[in-house]
């Protein structure tokens, strides 16, 4: 089976570029040919013309259309796996494996079907307006990207998607990483029959080595609809507890941080591996919904329990009761945000036992040969029935 993945890279490193090379490697592993039509948005925001190109081809991108069409012709795949298509590829692209009949499936990494945004997140909470409204305008009414020409632009894109039925008309399937999502695409008008959950996977060692932890750490960039400054609240308090962040720094604030937090800047490989072993737990503390966090399963390979929001797909991952994996707090109370840490911080027994329990789940839902079954039986019912 030969497949083609389609991707728009962020202009910074991402879950889903990660995400996206996961999955090449994992199809090539089992025995798949993989090609590639991947652009970059990297560079483009810096410059007033790069701003202007990605308004536009945000909408219809001539140059994206062009280049799928080229790479279909030269590589003839079997089956496309699309990712993210703004702003230089543009849901207009998907018309060309329409028209040569090439079966599509996308992989919704977020909610930018349904929201401009992608995030369904506006004064630092959720926010479902464009879903119960059923168009996108809410995005520019709102400002809800603190620029109106990236809020007009990113609610036109979405405007000519819906109305040209580039989503609807030209996916064979779309691929969830989560019920919620699931769920969100169904209250849109998408069609259910045309909906499957396949979660994100991860590589699992064979074992872990308990480590009891000296830290409490934080995995993910440092932009405000992470929730990362409620975090250095709460280290504010406690200047007794090492806090680490391993991210990079996406906007420019003025936090003050103290000093029992450490930043250590973007990690990846070995040297993320280390940090999470030496931590005692990861603590996901967003605003938004979010998609599906790698973070939740880089932490279980070690047996870490996380600490997250109850919303959006981190309930269903973290669980509840005698299932859960983690712990769950109410999104945006700094109070239960802390209460729910200090409960893991001084209870290292109950920490072993939902990390055991994080490292049984990533084994039975998440494993990479988990995931890619599920894969493979998709895309052969898609091409053989």
């Amino acid at each position: 089976m030969k497949i083609l993945l389609v991707h728009n890279n962020y202009g910074k490193h991402s879950g889903e570029e990660a995400v996206v090379d996961k999955m090449a490697c994992m199809f090539s592993e089992h025995g798949h040919e993989v090609c590639f039509y991947r652009s970059t948005t990297e560079g483009s925001r810096e410059s007033l013309f790069g701003k202007i190109k990605g308004f536009l081809y945000g909408i219809y991108s001539p140059v994206g259309v062009r280049g799928l069409r080229e790479t279909l012709e030269r590589e003839k795949p079997d089956i496309v796996n699309v990712h993210n298509l703004y702003p230089f590829i543009s849901p207009a692209a998907l018309f060309e494996c329409k028209r040569m009949k090439i079966p599509v499936v996308m992989t919704i990494h977020n909610f930018r079907l349904i929201c401009p945004t992608g995030l369904f997140m506006r004064n630092g909470k959720p926010c479902e307006i464009c879903l119960q409204k059923r168009n996108e305008w809410s995005c520019v009414r709102y400002n809800c990207e603190h620029s109106y020409l990236k809020s007009v632009g990113y609610t036109l894109r979405n405007v000519y998607a819906r109305w040209t039925g580039a989503y609807k008309n030209n996916v064979r399937t779309f691929a969830c990483i989560t019920e919620f999502q699931r769920k969100k695409l169904i209250e849109a008008g998408f069609d259910k029959n045309k909906i499957v959950v396949i979660h994100n996977s991860i590589d699992i060692p064979l074992k872990y080595e308990t480590t009891f932890g000296s830290y409490v750490a934080y995995i993910g960039r440092l932009s405000y609809e992470k929730g990362y400054d409620l975090l250095v609240e709460i280290a504010r308090k406690y200047p007794e507890i090492q806090f680490c962040f391993a991210g990079a720094k996406r906007e420019d604030t003025n936090i003050a941080f103290p000093k029992n937090v450490q930043l250590m800047g973007y990690l990846k490989g070995k040297e993320l591996e280390h940090f999470i072993k030496n931590a005692r737990l990861v603590v996901i503390p967003s605003r938004c919904y979010e998609g599906f966090p790698m973070a939740i399963l880089e932490a279980a390979q070690f047996g870490k329990p996380c600490v997250c929001p109850d919303h959006g797909g981190f309930t269903e991952i973290i669980g509840k009761g005698e299932n859960a994996i983690g712990r769950l707090f109410e999104p945006n109370n700094l109070n239960d945000l802390e209460k729910q840490i200090l409960a893991l911080w001084n209870q290292p027994v109950l920490v072993e036992e939902l990390g055991q329990k994080a490292y049984e789940k990533l084994q039975k839902e998440y494993s990479s040969e988990v995931v890619y079954r599920k894969w493979n039986e998709l895309f052969t019912k898609i091409l053989y029935g």
